[in-house]
């Protein structure tokens, strides 16, 4: 894929963002869009949450106890998002960037995949089902929303977190699929650092610089 040296700017956020709200925002700035707005990818967090994709049975969500459940527009079918997992939205301009639907799906998978296997994690993506897997169990989701040639949604990956609302639900549509994360396998690794360290190889992958904005 040849380099595109026009910046992506990174948005990252402390805190815990409701999905709703991020949800919305995506869909007004890909609303809102021109030829000239910038590339963006929003790093952050949500409090915790199951959502359904396009592909989505409600039948997969068994038992949400107080956990809300939305329908989103992403691609996909049942996830989980939760504290202490990063959640990595990528809002791009795929015909200005020459990227294709495929590309950007190996990008965000591949960017996991290296970093893990920098700790020492043997990581591997599926062609039967997007994600990233470790020993197979699913230590990273994808699910992605393309309009007129732009994306919105992207990526999720275990750092740090309760894994029990999983079980609540057939993850990705499978059940009993097994489901890990970054601290099980190299428990020294902060959710900090992996944060940084996946920006990093997102811009290796996407062929970018990226530019580091404000907290908003």
């Amino acid at each position: 894929m040849p380099v595109n040296h026009h910046p992506i700017a990174i948005r990252c956020w402390p805190g815990l963002l409701p999905y709703y709200t991020v949800l919305e925002a995506m869909r007004e700035y890909s609303r809102q869009r021109d030829a000239e707005s910038e590339d963006q990818i929003w790093m952050l967090q949500h409090p915790p949450v199951f959502t359904l994709g396009r592909r989505a049975d409600p039948a997969d969500v068994v038992d949400p106890g107080p956990i809300p459940v939305i329908r989103s527009d992403r691609g996909g079918k049942v996830t989980y998002h939760g504290p202490g997992q990063w959640v990595i939205y990528v809002l791009l301009d795929l015909p200005r960037a020459g990227m294709s639907i495929r590309e950007l799906t190996h990008a965000l998978e591949g960017a996991v995949i290296a970093l893990l296997n920098s700790h020492g994690i043997e990581a591997e993506a599926r062609s039967d089902a997007p994600g990233v897997y470790v020993q197979g169990a699913k230590i990273a989701s994808l699910g992605l929303r393309v309009q007129k040639g732009l994306s919105y949604h992207g990526l999720s990956l275990n750092c740090a977190m309760d894994l029990g609302p999983f079980a609540r639900i057939h993850p990705c549509g499978t059940p009993g699929l097994a489901v890990t994360q970054v601290q099980d396998h190299c428990p020294d690794l902060t959710l900090a650092k992996v944060g940084q360290e996946l920006l990093e190889q997102l811009g290796k992958t996407l062929g970018r610089p990226l530019q580091k904005g404000d907290h908003q």
